[in-house]
């Protein structure tokens, strides 16, 4: 039996979202043994000599005793963190949460993150959450959890005190890009639960799609909602919008659900490259890549000319990985005019590898590329047009992959510049207030809250700019 007919016979599952408390920004759960690989490589005789003899010092002369499990934990965690940004150790724990999160529901405070410097930073905030409706912001650095410094944490344990049980507070003290004094906000932790596609007609003949996270059911859920937006319409729709600001990411099958769902069969969606044949892909939109086994083809239930309909599709500099995917495949099929700002450009594919005893390691593997050959790995996508959202400030200053400390180049050599560092911004970037976030007096305003049940603010500009684009597109194709 070859190596490939003994992975088809493994369960095997597929996830993309961002480093931090769901997921990696495009991550293969692949449940096949370390060990099952063909290549062998002969191990570091004198560096495994040194490890030993460093363990073996730290368990007779450290000032306290130190368990030996918790040794090796660390020495694990820190060979792969110090890989890239989204290598990383999963305790048991992690690991659980990691799988639990993947279906809609979790416990914590709703936000994306990664390691920064030894700080955390909020990648997004996750829609419907505490931290979303507390103001937290793509780019916020968390410097204190309580009293606590994050410093010296790894990301694993900050993750773990942001945790805890619903109901629960925890005291968050924010460094802010644009703010001169930290922001301390109290949030409590709740048990979330995603619905990971919402939607509105925004007036007759007009669609608004709204996935906020790519899950085990998304594709499920883009399908009766369409069916539900016609339903509402009595009838075929003129334009849709497909927002994917502040979409992190998720699994990858539901990004290949939503791009099929818009696109012709057999169409390229994504593949990736990387040293083992497991870490060479292509994704097309065919069942097989984003059903699961003897689960029924529920794209076949989409509303008649769905594949046809106008899209313009918004993202931002927190839409990643999966949401990059999605928007890349569209653009470069042409199905859809892209508009917003530039994207997080998180293009690595991470292997998650059990280890038998209820843990499992996060490994970078592959990087994944758009149809035609793009990667936006530290790049991200750029838009057809752009049209910046004024409510959530300046998008440039944003956290984005070029940003992140030992982040992969990308293999076109194509890499956006990373944005001005805290503290010290560019000569041409004023920290002054910006529109819909500061006041004069300097203190940090929300951004335009929605009302109770409403799933698209009737003032968001980008959302406005493009209902106008799809209704200019339906004038001149009626010419």
């Amino acid at each position: 039996m070859t190596r490939r007919d003994r992975m088809t016979q493994k369960a095997k599952f597929v996830l993309v979202g961002l480093a931090g408390v769901l997921a990696g920004a495009a991550l293969t759960v692949n449940l096949s043994a370390v060990a099952d690989r063909d290549a062998e490589t002969a191990l570091p005789v004198e560096e495994l000599r040194a490890f030993t003899d460093v363990f073996a010092r730290i368990k007779s002369d450290y000032v306290e005793p130190v368990d030996d499990k918790k040794l090796i934990s660390e020495a694990i965690n820190g060979m792969l963190s110090g890989l890239d940004p989204h290598s990383a150790y999963l305790d048991a724990e992690g690991f659980k949460d990691l799988q639990v999160g993947t279906q809609g529901e979790f416990g914590g405070l709703g936000i994306e993150v990664g390691m920064e410097d030894g700080f955390v930073k909020v990648v997004s905030p996750i829609e419907d959450t505490p931290a979303f409706k507390a103001g937290i912001k793509s780019g916020d650095l968390i410097v204190k959890l309580d009293e606590t410094p994050v410093k010296g944490m790894t990301l694993n344990d900050a993750v773990k005190r942001m945790r805890g049980k619903p109901g629960s507070a925890i005291k968050l003290t924010i460094m802010r890009k644009g703010v001169d004094k930290p922001v301390i906000v109290t949030l409590t932790r709740a048990v979330i639960k995603i619905r990971s596609v919402k939607s509105k007609l925004l007036e007759s003949g007009y669609g608004y799609l709204r996935v906020t996270q790519f899950q085990e059911h998304t594709g499920e859920l883009l399908v009766d909602t369409l069916n539900a937006l016609y339903k509402e319409n009595k009838g075929p729709l003129k334009g849709l919008v497909l927002d994917l600001r502040n979409d992190p990411g998720g699994l990858l099958n539901g990004a290949v659900a939503v791009t099929a769902a818009f696109v012709k069969p057999d169409s390229l969606v994504v593949y990736t490259e990387g040293r083992t044949e497991d870490a060479k892909m292509r994704l097309t939109a065919n069942r097989e890549y984003y059903l699961r086994p003897m689960q029924a083809d529920y794209l076949k239930n989409l509303p008649a000319g769905v594949k046809d309909v106008p899209m313009v599709v918004l993202v931002n500099g927190g839409s990643a990985s999966a949401s990059e995917i999605v928007a890349g495949a569209l653009q470069d099929h042409k199905r859809a005019v892209i508009m917003g700002t530039r994207t997080f450009g998180k293009g690595s594919v991470q292997t998650i590898l059990p280890l038998g005893n209820g843990t499992a390691i996060k490994l970078t593997t592959a990087r994944y590329f758009t149809p035609s050959g793009r990667s936006i790995q530290a790049k991200g996508i750029e838009p057809d047009i752009v049209i910046a959202d004024p409510a959530s400030g300046d998008d440039d200053l944003s956290i984005r992959e070029a940003d992140l400390d030992k982040h992969l180049s990308n293999p076109n050599g194509d890499e956006a510049q990373p944005a001005p560092v805290a503290g010290k911004p560019a000569d041409n970037v004023k920290p002054a207030a910006k529109p819909g976030t500061e006041g004069q007096d300097g203190k940090d305003k929300k951004p335009v809250a929605l009302e109770p049940g409403e799933v698209v603010s009737k003032n968001d500009v980008q959302v406005n700019q493009a209902l106008n684009l799809l209704k200019g597109l339906q004038i001149f194709q009626n010419r």
